[in-house]
């Protein structure tokens, strides 16, 4: 296994900001679709990321995901990034347009 040692701190933000891909999704699950689903369009309304504290991106992250709602075609996303400490590193919330085209 490779191991790459990330030591910028700009780098490791950069690195953080990057996943957008699976995080509104999550407001989907409750109501059986996916971005897969035929005629189901999913757009970004916004999103935004605070950093609270350093950390490392070439160690241990958890990323906890949750909608706490989706209705009247849109879903709100947070999610909360700890450290191998549990310390909570990051927060994330993305609101979104989900609907059916025709």
């Amino acid at each position: 296994m490779v191991r790459c040692q990330i030591t910028n701190l700009f780098t490791n933000t950069c690195l953080l900001t990057h996943p957008d891909w699976g995080f509104l999704v999550t407001a989907l699950h409750p109501h059986e679709v996916s971005i897969m689903t035929p005629n189901f369009q999913v757009a970004t309304i916004d999103h935004s990321i605070w950093f609270h504290r350093p950390f490392k991106m070439d160690e241990w992250l958890l990323y906890a995901i949750e909608s706490p709602t989706a209705a009247n075609t849109r879903g709100l996303v947070r999610g909360e990034i700890f450290n191998q400490k549990g310390e909570l590193v990051a927060t994330a919330v993305q609101e979104g347009v989900m609907r059916f085209t025709q």
